[in-house]
């Protein structure tokens, strides 16, 4: 028998001892037994999506797999969404409001050897961003609340999201109207972090910095040298972060003292410049395009009135053609109201601990697109704590070395899914 099915048969087995119709006070109890029942299936299931890693818009095999699991859950399932995106179906006994969870599945180019013992067979492809354990979470929680499925008001959606990594997944299934396909009231979504095992963080607001490309263009006169320079010193000028700042480290995120869970963290109040500059040349004009990092737009705003300003009194105004953002990427914002309600859901029912509490934002060209949820219906974006520094795992997306405390799938489906109990319960 596959682990696919392996978890639903333990399903099956639990809700059969009376476990359905849970009153109010027990549920979250029956939650986590029910985690603790089929928690190795998940750990089985996410080694599994280890070993055969799919990269963005190829998750075929990844796609088939959560198919299997949610069928056997006895979920509708709609397929081919965006691409290999999945969506299960589960219809609660009663009307209510309508909760999405997404859960990204696609795995990263790489070609640097697993540090663990289920290595990818997928010669090139690894998950180091963490999305193996965001789908098997995803598909515990379905698997949870399956099983409480005469004691649900409203529905569930559960997202499985491709090709995230490239930022195109979300859109895609919009575009392919997803949410004509489903109607949600709020959507959720985690990605796993260095935070400890056992812990969740989260704040209102955006949670990635602001990224925007600027883009300035010149009419060629023959003094290109001096126009490349100029603009480079003026745009890496108009930042407020020193060359000597401990923001630039990416280390220091997760570091107490000056990290994002701290309120004197240095990854707050920040206009930076990333300092490779891209320079294109035509026959004719100069382009000069730099990236800018902010945890908050109107800096973003300020720099390019001044930059403009500053071009048109400088001695290379008859040069200038223009200056203005060329891209701006889609940056996580997370409902106010929607984050201090399911945070205190969390708290109350896991203890003040489980929840740390963000001051700043994550930079270094990092983000996610379930913004493009959260530009169609509110929601919220946790950080779910993957790290053991005393066994040495520490799940820094993207890192070489990346590896995760597998005790956190455990914790996911225990909090989100009481989380999204509470939140069919609320009016």
């Amino acid at each position: 028998m596959s682990c696919f099915k392996k978890g639903v048969v333990v399903l099956f087995g639990f809700s059969a001892f009376g476990q359905s119709n849970l009153q109010e006070h027990e549920i979250h109890s029956y939650v986590q037994a029910q985690t603790e029942e089929i928690f190795d299936s998940l750990v089985a299931i996410r080694r599994d999506f280890h070993v055969y890693p799919e990269v963005s818009e190829q998750e075929k095999r990844t796609s088939e797999k959560i198919t299997e699991y949610l069928t056997a859950l006895g979920l509708e399932v709609k397929t081919g969404i965006g691409g290999y995106g999945v969506v299960g179906i589960l219809k609660g006994e009663r009307p209510g409001k309508s909760i999405a969870w997404r859960a990204d599945i696609d795995a990263m180019p790489s070609n640097i050897p697993d540090v663990v013992a289920f290595e990818s067979k997928n010669e090139g492809v690894r998950h180091i961003c963490g999305h193996d354990v965001h789908t098997a979470i995803g598909l515990g929680i379905a698997n949870v609340l399956s099983g409480q499925k005469d004691s649900l008001k409203g529905n569930v959606y559960f997202v499985f999201q491709p090709s995230e990594e490239n930022y195109k997944g979300a859109k895609a299934m919009i575009d392919d109207g997803l949410f004509q396909k489903i109607s949600a009231d709020e959507i959720y979504g985690l990605h796993i972090s260095p935070f400890p095992v056992g812990s969740i963080a989260t704040k209102a607001g955006n949670i990635y910095a602001h990224t925007n490309r600027v883009e300035v263009v010149y009419q060629k006169s023959g003094n290109e040298d001096s126009l490349i320079n100029y603009t480079k010193k003026l745009i890496s000028g108009l930042q407020n972060v020193p060359a000597d700042s401990e923001f630039w480290n990416p280390a220091n995120l997760g570091d107490p003292e000056i990290g994002i869970e701290n309120p004197n963290t240095v990854f707050k109040d920040f206009l930076a410049v990333k300092e490779n500059f891209e320079i294109d040349q035509t026959n004719d004009q100069l382009v000069i395009k730099a990236y800018l990092h902010s945890d908050d737009k109107k800096p973003l705003d300020t720099f390019l009135t001044v930059l403009r300003k500053t071009l048109t009194d400088s001695e290379y105004s008859e040069n200038l053609i223009s200056a203005d953002y060329s891209y701006e990427k889609a940056v996580v914002v997370n409902d106010k109201d929607l984050t201090e309600k399911t945070v205190n859901s969390i708290k109350e029912i896991y203890g003040e601990k489980s929840v740390i509490p963000l001051y700043g934002v994550v930079t270094a060209d990092r983000g996610d697109d379930f913004a493009y949820f959260q530009k169609e219906i509110p929601g919220v974006y946790f950080f779910l704590g993957g790290a053991n520094y005393e066994t040495g795992m520490i799940p820094m997306p993207h890192s070489p070395d990346f590896a995760v405390d597998e005790e956190s799938i455990k914790v996911g489906v225990n909090y989100f899914s009481s989380m999204i109990i509470e939140r069919l319960k609320a009016e």
